[in-house]
């Protein structure tokens, strides 16, 4: 065949976008990358045979390999060799599982917390290895996170740190935006994106010297507009918007930035049962009497509910975010974004690409923390009345 027919183009950029999506994207893991691209790699060789000459099939299905062989050649993953690594927000969650997963793979880890006699820095303690060091660190306290410089600095000396995560993070209020109070949106910027912008900026120029990584834990929600999560949602925009600057101005210092978008996982980030009752309390305490009688008591009480309903439908198996972080500090080329959970990958691919109709209907339709209907507009000819 010389030439090539509409058929037969069509077939190659259709075998190419499902080599392209699922190889380079990835929809899981980095480990699990290696299996599809060979399988791909084959479909893609047999697509070329059937429908190309011998001559064009050779050509390329051979520039795929290459291209593949690239690609995986970046993943390869550096050795530990004891590389120094700071975690914020290891007190529980992520932050205290990683911090656990690191030591034993043998780096030297950084474990920052908002309270060093916790029981989360006390279990830390006890059960990782001598080369761990626990630092007091509120990244809302710049007094702690220049401390927690000197106390790094101190100990890593010439050796330098390695990779600095940013996990520190706060739920705060899931409630309709209009609810939430503005203390609890300050609250989650304070935590989430300045807090996270200042240890960086703290702990760049170590960074710098060993061309290390910056590792940002944003969200899901940080890329989908997701219900209830404005305060939370915006604060994780900022981040990945952060990251995504700060990837491109590092990248002249050989400095790698990487953003972790996880979807639902099972932390302590939703809090104790006293924290939501306090939270509870500060919406009814913060809204003027008109916006209470329009959404009514039982529907903003009820507002608690979406603590349980993010826990029903989230994940207590945290090994896909450790796998993704560890790639991300240790591999040679590292991802730029990594998406651990079921459906993160696909609800930010969605909210991107789909038309603003499109993606609004299937939220809706799919909104897991559904709490009723404010009172007004339960009441019946409440569009006259508002006209």
């Amino acid at each position: 065949m010389s030439t090539f027919s509409s058929e037969t183009v069509w077939l190659c950029l259709a075998v190419t976008a499902a080599l392209g999506g699922l190889v380079l994207c990835k929809l899981k893991s980095p480990g699990q990358v290696g299996g599809k691209g060979v399988c791909l790699a084959g479909l893609w060789g047999g697509a070329c045979l059937l429908s190309l000459s011998l001559f064009w099939s050779l050509i390329l299905f051979s520039l795929s390999c290459f291209l593949l062989y690239i690609h995986f050649s970046g993943q390869e993953l550096l050795p530990v060799d004891q590389k120094a690594v700071l975690i914020t927000g290891s007190d529980s969650g992520i932050g205290h599982a990683l911090s656990k997963y690191l030591d034993q793979l043998g780096f030297t880890v950084f474990a920052g917390v908002l309270n060093e006699n916790g029981s989360g820095a006390e279990e830390l303690r006890r059960t990782c290895s001598t080369r761990f060091s626990v630092l007091q660190l509120d990244v809302t306290d710049s007094q702690q996170i220049k401390d927690a410089y000197s106390k790094v600095v101190q100990k890593v000396q010439n050796r330098g740190l390695w990779a600095v995560v940013n996990n520190a993070g706060i739920l705060g209020l899931p409630a309709d935006g209009e609810l939430i109070p503005m203390i609890h949106y300050k609250r989650c910027m304070d935590v989430n994106f300045f807090g996270a912008v200042e240890v960086t900026k703290a702990f760049l120029p170590l960074l710098r010297k060993s061309k290390g990584r910056l590792v940002n834990i944003s969200s899901m929600a940080g890329g989908v507009p997701l219900f209830k999560m404005a305060a939370y949602g915006s604060s994780k925009a900022a981040l990945t918007m952060f990251s995504a600057v700060m990837r491109q101005e590092l990248s002249k210092w050989e400095v790698k930035v990487s953003t972790i978008q996880p979807g639902g996982f099972k932390t302590d980030i939703t809090g104790t049962s006293e924290m939501q009752e306090k939270l509870e309390k500060d919406i009814l305490d913060h809204l003027t009497p008109d916006v209470q009688e329009e959404y009514g008591q039982d529907y903003i009480l009820a507002q608690k509910n979406v603590f349980n309903a993010a826990s029903t439908y989230a994940s207590s198996d945290l090994s896909p975010v450790l796998r993704d972080i560890q790639h991300a500090i240790s591999a040679k080329s590292p991802f730029t974004f990594y998406t651990p959970g079921s459906g993160a990958y696909l609800w930010l691919c969605f909210v991107s690409f789909s038309p603003t109709g499109v993606f609004d209907y299937f939220n809706k339709k799919l909104n897991y923390f559904n709490n009723g209907t404010p009172r007004i507009l339960s009441m019946p000819n409440w569009k006259n009345k508002a006209m």
